[in-house]
């Protein structure tokens, strides 16, 4: 009986979302790219990119934008308010400097609410709620794209002692706003997948707890309402791409204490979708199903949806590797062994923080039967090898460009020694190594936090390179990595 209830709760709800908002998601969908911001196209935004932005919008009718604070360094934090309702929903993002997703997504949703466009949906918004962002609270933080503020802590665990400038300034905004909905707007680990599936989280929800016992007050059911409907939207662009965090009680984060101040706070993380290292996809769904969740928010939509559309939400799991070979052949002191290796592309800022190199680590070998990949490869019927060494040393690196990396990928070859390498190169485009004159190039064993860089041969022939983590299929020539390393 407990069955066929919740059965019946989830098609009544998929019908309320059908009848009310559907066409609205679709065509918000649809049109999205009349409204995306395009000054703000990579991950690694600054304050400085968001404020003629801020200004333009601040002069169109009907906008205010307020300073509200200053981060450590002195960089203002504005505030941009819109709508006449009674109903205060208050959305802030990046406070964690190195997790910008929602940011632009944000100044994606004000383009749209600052064109003549969709009239009926914002007027029904705009009358029934006031929305207020709070986009960037940790400037100083995006500058050097890290997690923590300049005071080195986190943000986000700082709703107690109110140590930083931000985390004031987001305590004092709430408060004064006494907002009924919150938005905090994060990204995670693009490592994250749901639950048992081979599939990335690629948003994340919480609807936070307000104590340890977990209660569940109306406040906190409202929140878990909206991430109900929210998921759905989802779902339609992206199925089984959702997950939900564990919610055990902070004390010191802001979302749990937030949710405890009597407002509706929602969660949204921002993971990982295959092909998309800058996540604009991810963008555009922010963009889509926060816009969706304010429209349901101000028609009322959401008070209908059964927690239990909260509740069915998969959790949150950390198993997904960038690339995973399964089942490969491993020589190792005159045996050989059936192997699975886990390998995860790590990014290095580049300088002036405004672009990144990956520096790949094996992070996990043995069976990983249970663990996913943004890309996987049966290796079973290949046998690992280790990359040799071009037979020249080259004088530059004017020199190196001039070789056929492909050739050298079909003989083993995996890394080229150059006499002149610039002290400030740090990383090579190219799909083979870089190497000193006095380097010396590994020849195994395999180990956690190696490099990858090997190949898979078949009848004794190279078939594939492994080149800091990116996988090339040397026959076809496909495959394409971000970089290789330079080694001295």
């Amino acid at each position: 009986m407990k069955r066929i209830s919740i059965t019946l709760l989830g098609v009544l709800f998929c019908l309320s979302l059908s009848g009310q908002t559907d066409q609205f998601t679709s065509n918000l969908y649809e049109t999205y790219d009349s409204y995306r911001e395009p000054t703000l196209d990579k991950r690694r935004v600054k304050h400085e990119n968001l404020q003629p932005l801020i200004d333009t919008i601040g002069a169109k009718p009907g906008f205010e934008v307020r300073t509200v604070g200053r981060s450590i360094e002195g960089r203002a934090l504005r505030l941009i308010s819109l709508g006449t309702g009674d109903t205060d929903v208050f959305l802030w993002s990046q406070m964690h400097g190195n997790e910008p997703t929602a940011t632009q997504a944000i100044f994606d949703i004000l383009n749209l609410m600052a064109s003549p466009d969709f009239q009926e949906e914002k007027e029904e918004i705009l009358k029934s709620v006031r929305l207020h962002f709070l986009p960037m609270l940790n400037p100083d933080g995006a500058a050097v794209y890290k997690r923590r503020n300049t005071l080195s802590i986190d943000i986000n665990r700082d709703a107690l002692r109110l140590q930083s400038p931000e985390g004031r300034t987001l305590k004092r905004v709430r408060d004064s706003l006494e907002a009924e909905f919150g938005f905090n707007l994060h990204d995670q680990s693009t490592y994250y997948n749901a639950e048992r599936t081979p599939k990335p989280a690629t948003i994340s929800y919480l609807a936070p707890a307000y104590n340890y016992e977990k209660d569940i007050n109306s406040v906190r059911a409202n929140a878990m309402k909206v991430i109900g409907f929210m998921n759905q939207i989802i779902q339609n662009y992206a199925p089984g791409q959702v997950g939900k965090y564990n919610d055990d009680f902070e004390p010191r984060a802001f979302g749990d204490n937030i949710q405890k101040w009597g407002t509706s706070a929602i969660l949204i993380e921002s993971g990982g979708y295959p092909g998309d290292v800058e996540k604009q996809e991810i963008r555009k769904l922010n963009y889509v199903s926060i816009l969706s969740a304010i429209y349901a928010i101000a028609t009322g939509a959401y008070e209908d949806i059964p927690l239990e559309a909260y509740n069915q939400i998969p959790e949150n799991d950390r198993k997904l590797f960038d690339l995973k070979i399964e089942k490969v052949t491993y020589p190792l002191m005159g045996s050989d062994y059936t192997i699975d290796i886990g390998i995860q592309r790590p990014e290095v800022n580049a300088e002036e923080y405004e672009a990144f190199w990956n520096s790949s680590r094996i992070i996990d070998i043995g069976d990983l039967s249970t663990y996913y990949g943004y890309q996987s490869m049966d290796a079973s019927q290949h046998r690992l090898t280790w990359g040799k060494v071009y037979p020249e040393t080259l004088e530059d690196l004017k020199s190196a460009e001039e070789l056929d990396f492909w050739d050298l990928l079909s003989k083993g070859i995996a890394y080229v020694r150059v006499k002149r390498l610039p002290g400030d190169l740090t990383w090579s485009p190219s799909p083979v190594h870089l190497v000193s004159e006095t380097f010396k190039i590994p020849q195994g064993p395999l180990d956690i936090g190696d490099n990858p860089t090997f190949f898979l041969e078949k009848a004794g022939k190279p078939q594939y390179a492994i080149i800091n983590g990116f996988l090339y299929h040397i026959p076809t020539r496909e495959g394409k990595g971000h970089n290789s390393m330079v080694f001295r």
